[in-house]
C-alpha cells in the first residue's frame, strides 16, 4: 500500500475538512493549506484554508450547542470520553502512522503519544461524574452555604505542532467531561492528526456542534475574531511565550478565562552523589522525547564539575549510537525536525556556543544526516558551555545538549533559576533531603526527581513565570473548565 493509499484509509478526504456544526466542509473561499512530510519536504495532502468568519460559524455552532450539551449527564460525558478511548487503542496503529507522517518522530514515539494522548480522555471519563461542590452551615448558624459547578462555556483552543494528539486530548477531554463545547484550531503543520481525532469523537457519539475544528493559516485574524466575540467564555493556548502574551492581552476586553502553557528552558541539575547511570537515561529521556521539540525538553544540562566529564561521555556515546531516519521507517530513534527554519535555528544555536567556547563531542553542524533532503539535525552533546551563552537562554527545540558545570548547590539552584521561564526542571541526587530543598527552591511548575520524564495524565501539567498560567490534566485540569455559583439559603 502506498502512503497515499494508507492516507486515503486513514483519514478519507471527507475528514480532511473544516469541521463546523456536525458538518465537514470546504472552505467558502476554496482556500487550502498544504500539509508537508519534513522527512523529505513533499507534500502529503490538502487541508481547508479557513477564513475568520468560518472561525465565527464554528464559534455560532459550539454557542448553540452549549445548553444542551451543559445539561447532558455526566455520565453520558463521560461515556462519550470513554469509547473515544477505545477507538483510539484500537487505532493506534493508524493515529500513530498519521502523526509520524506529518510531523516527523519515529513510530515507536509516536505510539507512546497515542498511548499518553488518549489516557487524557480515559481519565476525564471518571472525572466528569465526580464534578462537585458542597455545602455547609454558616459561621453565624443562618444560613446554609451552597456552592454549584456550572461550565465556563464555549472555548476556543490552539494546539501546537510538536504534539498533535496529546495537546488536543489534554484540552479537550476535560472541556467534554465538564460540559463545554469549543472551537479547535490545530496547527498548521500538522493539522491531519487532529482531524482524525474530532472524526474519532464524532464516531463515539459527541453531538454535533460540540467539537468544531477550524484549520487555517490566518491564525492571527482567527484568535482576533473570535476573542473579538463576547460569547467566547475561554481560551487554552499552547505555544511560544511571545504568542500567549498577545492572546492574554485580547482576552482582556472580554475577561475571558485563559490557560496559558508556552515556553520552557528546563535545567537538568546533575549532583555529584547521582546515579549517573540513571542520570544518563533520565538525560535521554528529557532531551531526546520528540527530537527534543518539546517545551519539557531539558534545554540545560547543569552538573557538577566532579562528574561532568564522565556524565558528558556517557551521554555523548549514547546520543551518537541513535539512528535518524523517517519516522515510519524500522530502526529509526530520531527524525526530522518540524521545519527548515528549525534547523537554521539549532544550527545557529550550536555554532554560537563554539564560537564561545564550548567543544562538541558528537553531532554539531558537521554531523551525520540523512542524504534526500528533510529537515534532519544530528543529535549533540556540547561540553564546557559559558553560562552566558545563547543555547543557555533560549529555548533549543532540537536535540542538543550543552553542558555547563557548577561546584555548590546555591550555585546549581541560582543558575537553574536564571530564566524567565518556569515550566519543567530534572533533578538527580541520591540525597533524599537535597530532593526535598530543590522541589522547593527550583521556580518550575513541575520538577522531576530523578526521573526525565514528568508528563502524566493524573497529574497537574503547567508552569509559572514566562511559561504560563493554569493547569492541564489530574485533578486541577478539569477545573479550568467550571465556574463556581454560591448559594445562600436561609433557614
Amino acid at each position: 500500500m502506498t502512503p497515499a493509499e494508507r492516507l486515503d484509509q486513514v483519514l478519507p478526504a471527507r475528514h480532511r475538512a473544516l469541521l463546523i456544526g456536525g458538518r465537514w466542509q470546504e472552505a467558502d473561499d476554496g482556500r487550502t493549506l498544504e500539509v508537508s512530510d519534513p522527512a523529505d519536504g513533499s507534500v502529503i495532502t490538502t487541508v481547508p484554508d479557513a477564513s475568520p468568519g468560518e472561525a465565527i460559524e464554528a464559534l455560532d455552532a459550539a454557542v448553540a450547542a452549549q445548553a444542551d450539551w451543559a445539561a447532558t449527564p455526566p455520565r453520558e460525558r463521560g461515556e462519550v470520553l470513554r469509547r473515544a478511548w477505545q477507538l483510539l487503542q484500537d487505532r493506534a496503529d493508524d493515529v500513530a502512522w498519521l502523526m509520524s507522517l506529518e510531523m516527523g518522530k519515529p513510530l515507536a514515539e509516536a505510539r507512546g503519544e497515542v498511548t499518553y494522548g488518549s489516557e487524557f480522555f480515559r481519565w476525564y471519563a471518571e472525572e466528569a461524574v465526580r464534578i462537585h461542590g458542597r455545602w455547609m452551615q454558616d459561621p453565624a448558624g443562618a444560613h446554609r452555604l451552597l456552592t454549584v459547578k456550572k461550565p465556563v462555556g464555549p472555548c476556543f483552543f490552539v494546539t501546537p505542532w510538536n504534539f498533535p494528539l496529546a495537546m488536543g486530548t489534554r484540552k479537550i477531554g476535560p472541556a467534554i467531561a465538564a460540559g463545554c463545547t469549543m472551537v479547535v484550531k490545530p496547527a498548521d503543520l500538522t493539522p491531519l492528526t487532529q482531524l482524525l481525532l474530532a472524526a474519532l469523537l464524532e464516531e463515539a457519539g459527541l453531538p454535533p456542534g460540540v467539537l468544531n475544528v477550524v484549520t487555517t493559516t490566518r491564525a492571527k485574524e482567527t484568535s482576533e475574531a473570535l476573542q473579538a466575540d463576547d460569547r467566547l467564555r475561554k481560551v487554552s493556548f499552547t505555544g511560544s511565550t511571545a504568542v500567549g502574551r498577545v492572546l492574554v492581552r485580547q482576552s482582556a476586553e472580554g475577561l475571558q478565562r485563559v490557560s496559558m502553557e508556552l515556553g520552557g528552558n528546563a535545567p537538568f541539575l546533575v549532583f555529584d552523589d547521582a546515579d549517573l547511570d540513571a542520570a544518563v537515561d533520565g538525560a535521554m529521556t528529557a532531551k531526546m522525547r520528540n527530537m527534543g521539540e518539546a517545551c519539557t525538553a531539558a534545554n540545560r544540562f547543569l552538573v557538577h564539575a566532579d562528574v561532568a566529564e564522565d556524565f558528558g561521555r556517557r551521554l555523548a556515546e549514547r546520543m551518537g549510537a541513535l539512528t535518524l531516519g523517517r519516522g515510519q521507517d524500522d530502526g529509526v530513534d530520531v527524525g526530522p525536525l518540524i521545519e527548515e527554519k528549525a534547523v537554521e535555528a539549532v544550527t545557529q544555536l550550536v555554532t554560537d556556543a563554539v564560537h564561545d567556547g564550548a567543544r562538541v563531542l558528537v553531532g554539531g553542524p558537521g554531523g551525520t544526516v540523512p542524504e534526500g533532503g528533510g529537515y534532519f539535525y544530528p543529535p549533540t552533546v556540547l561540553v564546557d558551555v559559558p553560562a552566558g551563552s545563547a543555547i543557555n537562554t533560549e529555548e533549543i527545540f532540537g536535540p542538543v545538549a550543552p553542558i555547563t558545570t557548577f561546584t555548590t548547590e546555591e550555585e546549581a539552584v541560582a543558575a537553574a533559576n536564571d530564566t524567565e521561564y518556569g515550566l519543567a526542571s530534572y533533578v538527580f541526587t541520591r540525597d533524599l533531603a537535597r530532593s526535598i530543598r530543590m522541589a522547593e527552591a527550583l521556580e518550575f511548575g513541575m520538577v522531576g526527581v530523578n526521573t526525565g520524564l514528568v508528563s502524566n495524565p493524573a497529574a497537574p501539567f503547567g508552569g509559572m513565570k514566562a511559561s504560563g498560567f493554569g493547569r492541564e490534566g489530574g485533578f486541577e485540569g478539569i477545573e479550568e473548565y467550571l465556574e463556581t455559583t454560591y448559594v445562600a439559603l436561609k433557614v
